[in-house]
């Protein structure tokens, strides 16, 4: 395993366990998220360049895109939960309590 893929899987892997363990606040989840889509981003366009291939791909445009649009989500849902709740704690946004 090279030291280039050592580096993208350990960059995922550690916003996944940031995810997974750090959710108490709104944007602490959205920043690991978006790092998780930054480095699936970087090892997608890394890829043609270590294949040497000279065609680009479409695919980390098109995740590019849809991570631009996941942050705008996400911010509209922060500004709201802070404008209804007061604060930007994940248990404020659980739908099934009264």
């Amino acid at each position: 395993m090279s030291l280039m893929h050592l580096s993208f899987y350990s960059t995922f892997t550690l916003s996944f366990l940031g995810l997974a363990f750090h959710r108490m606040h709104l944007i602490s989840a959205l920043l690991c998220l978006e790092s998780m889509m930054l480095s699936m981003y970087i090892s997608l366009s890394a890829w043609p360049a270590e294949n040497y291939t000279t065609s680009a791909s479409l695919i980390p445009l098109l995740m590019l895109s849809f991570s631009a649009c996941e942050a705008g989500t996400g911010l509209a849902t922060l500004v709201a939960s802070t404008r209804t709740y007061g604060s930007d704690h994940l248990h404020n946004l659980n739908l099934l309590q009264c």
